[in-house]
């Protein structure tokens, strides 16, 4: 089976209509959670990179495709790009976007044999990240979260841009 043609991606429906119409308060949550993430006190490289993992694992087509997009207009390569899916082995990221990448993993991926994000984890995080770094790439990945149900239940259309991302 071939891939679709663009007419055929024009065609794609979301499940809900743009929530701005009955929730208008979402644009602001949103302005303010990219401002807090987008402080300066880490690299929005590493931002990318962290919420195109959590897109990876949730398994939202829209937030990958989004997150891919952000990244290449930011300057990322193809291979860092498409090795965030297999980081841990991957030669093309740095210690601190190494245990970001693991702490949005540990994050959103249950553990049945203990917490989450354990001290030993933290630890390595804390000695990369000064406090306000490491609040800003908890919150990073906060906002990420508040976006996938979004993403999974409405089901955004994939490569569009903001605002004509829904169907009317």
């Amino acid at each position: 089976m071939s891939a679709p043609t663009i007419a055929e991606q024009d065609e794609f429906q979301s499940r809900l209509p743009n929530p701005a119409q009955f929730l208008p308060e979402v644009a602001t949550i949103a302005g303010a959670m990219a401002k807090a993430t987008h402080n300066g006190s880490i690299p929005r490289t590493t931002i990318g990179l962290v919420q195109l993992r959590a897109g990876q694992i949730v398994g939202s087509t829209y937030h990958t495709v989004r997150q891919t997009g952000n990244l290449r207009k930011a300057g990322e390569t193809e291979e860092r790009i498409t090795a965030v899916a297999s980081w841990r082995n991957a030669p093309y990221f740095t210690d601190t976007e190494r245990v970001a990448l693991e702490l949005v993993e540990a994050i959103l991926t249950p553990n049945p044999y203990g917490e989450r994000v354990p001290d030993e984890l933290f630890a390595r995080a804390h000695a990369l990240y000064d406090d306000k770094a490491l609040w800003t790439l908890t919150m990073a990945i906060s906002q990420i979260c508040f976006f996938i149900p979004v993403a999974l239940v409405a089901k955004p259309i994939p490569g569009k841009p903001l605002g004509k991302n829904y169907s009317e």
